[in-house]
């Protein structure tokens, strides 16, 4: 299947949906990365550990933990962690109180 033929296939899921037909939703399989580079993300934004761990709302000893391979982020924290490599201005706006 190319790329233009699964364009117009989700277009057509979306007017279906749209329409009132909710079994046009595909339920899409997603897993969150199974590694990252902690350090590589922080030093990326130039910020050091007690600037990241204070701004992305994590526990200093657990980014430390991270970054010294003692721990392994879980699944929650490497979808966090991902955004924040992918888009860290968009992390920021959300967690912004």
């Amino acid at each position: 299947m190319n790329d233009g033929h699964k364009i117009i296939e989700g277009l057509d899921d979306v007017l279906a949906w749209t329409e009132g037909d909710q079994s046009a939703a595909r339920i899409l399989k997603w897993e969150a990365p199974t590694s990252i580079d902690v350090r590589r993300v922080r030093d990326k934004l130039g910020m050091t550990q007690r600037q990241f761990a204070a701004r992305f709302g994590l526990k200093l000893d657990t980014l430390r933990n991270w970054e010294q391979d003692k721990r392994c982020p879980d699944a929650t924290a490497r979808v966090l962690l991902t955004l924040i490599d992918r888009d860290p201005e968009m992390v920021k706006r959300a967690l912004a109180i």
